[in-house]
């Protein structure tokens, strides 16, 4: 019995030696395809890492990224400072007077022109003959001849009595009338202290100081 127990023991040991041979041998089959898997699977996955991390592009949060361009230079526009006019109540009063001032020397000028043209035309009359109530040329008395002067200056005056539409001034200028003897005579001052007027038939109109016939009073248009 116990040689037959023995001969099982070993027929079962021989059984179970062939078992685990075999076993071994299919686990050491079934290994190499499995680590082959894993082996393939690794690269597999390591390639396609590889891939992605090639064309992914990463950048750390501080990067700075920079491109190169042209430098334009440019001017600013000049600065255009307004200029305000400032005045004064005296500054303007200032300018009022000037203005003032300057008008009436204006008018003085002109007053002085037209004076000035009287005299000249005065001039013209010299030589013409005197005759009583006569106003032209062909012809003239003192009155009709300062009448007749004034008018182709375009300026009407009374016929006689003249200087009463005139104001009196003490400082003739050229053109102003000289009336003497209480309005007796007229005549034209043509400056420094000179007169054209028809005096007389015998020396008709002639140019004459005004103290030769008596001095006389001074009449004037000008403002």
């Amino acid at each position: 019995m116990s040689k037959a127990v023995s001969a099982n023991a070993g027929t079962v040991g021989r059984q179970a030696a062939v078992i685990a041979a075999a076993s071994g041998l299919i686990l050491s089959m079934g290994l190499p395809a499995n680590a082959a898997d894993t082996t393939a699977g690794v690269s597999a996955s390591t390639e396609s890492g590889s891939a992605q991390t090639a064309l992914a592009v990463t950048a750390a949060p501080t990067a700075t990224v920079s491109f190169e361009r042209p430098v334009i230079k440019t001017t600013p526009a000049p600065k255009v400072e307004t200029v305000r006019a400032q005045s004064t109540a005296s500054e303007t009063g200032a300018r009022s007077a000037a203005t003032e001032a300057a008008a009436s020397k204006l008018a003085d000028t002109v007053s002085s022109a037209a004076a000035s043209g009287l005299a000249a035309l005065a001039y013209t009359g010299i030589g013409h003959p005197y005759v009583w109530g006569g106003t032209t040329p062909n012809g003239w008395d003192c009155s009709g001849f300062t009448q007749w002067v004034y008018a182709q200056a375009g300026i009407s005056i009374p016929r006689t009595n003249a200087w009463t539409a005139m104001r009196p001034t003490a400082t003739p200028a050229p053109g102003d009338l000289v009336m003497q003897n209480g309005g007796a005579h007229v005549g034209i001052y043509v400056g420094n202290g000179m007169m054209i007027s028809a005096l007389n038939p015998s020396q008709g109109t002639l140019l004459h100081s005004v103290a030769s016939t008596g001095g006389g009073s001074f009449f004037t248009l000008a403002p």
